[in-house]
């Protein structure tokens, strides 16, 4: 049975974000999973968690997906505290990276390349006010040219630097001021029935 664990990061803020729709995306990622007979592990960071359990379920998982709003243009900083208490267990049992991948011996070796958590992948799914008009065009103000993926090259680069694959990101965008849920569900839908 393929195994998935689903990071559920979203952060309260009184009358700004309540989680109401991170919590319906993750739900939709827990049922199209669930279609395709995955057992799944879900890690709601804001209840709380144990960083060896943390770090036991990524070693654990095929496939991790993240559910987070994007505030100031990253993620909660709950997120952050998780990545940094995880990913630095990890490292220090070492069971999720070597080393940076260089070594003195070898100076072909790229920086990057010492992750042990080769054959296991991850995507994010986001929600943010940003429209999806904001990316990909040289003609924005703000992102120009660069698409989310982009964008969100440093959350990422935790997880590659690992040696975990990244799989195209989802965005549910313009979630504020212009928000069509039910057509972003059914796009998230589709998305994942293209990657898995």
């Amino acid at each position: 049975m393929k195994k998935a664990l689903l990071i559920h990061a979203h952060q309260l803020y009184e009358g700004i974000s309540t989680g109401g729709l991170n919590t319906a995306m993750a739900g939709v990622i827990h049922e199209e999973l669930k279609l395709r007979e995955f057992d799944i592990r879900h890690t709601r960071i804001e209840q709380g968690y144990d960083v060896e359990s943390e770090v036991q379920n990524h070693l654990w998982a095929d496939v991790i997906f993240l559910q987070s709003p994007v505030y100031w243009f990253g993620m909660p900083w709950i997120y952050k505290k998780y990545i940094d208490e995880v990913f630095t267990a990890g490292m220090v049992q070492g069971v999720f990276i070597t080393g940076d991948g260089r070594t003195r011996e070898d100076s072909s070796r790229q920086y990057g390349s010492g992750g042990l958590l080769q054959g296991r992948k991850y995507m994010m799914s986001l929600t943010w006010n940003a429209p999806a008009a904001a990316f990909s065009d040289a003609h924005q103000a703000l992102f120009g040219e660069r698409s989310v993926d982009d964008v969100f090259i440093l959350n990422t680069a935790n997880y590659k630097f690992c040696g975990m694959e990244i799989l195209p990101s989802f965005s549910s965008h313009d979630v504020l001021k212009a928000p069509n849920i039910a057509h972003d569900m059914i796009r998230l839908r589709k998305h994942l029935a293209e990657l898995l």
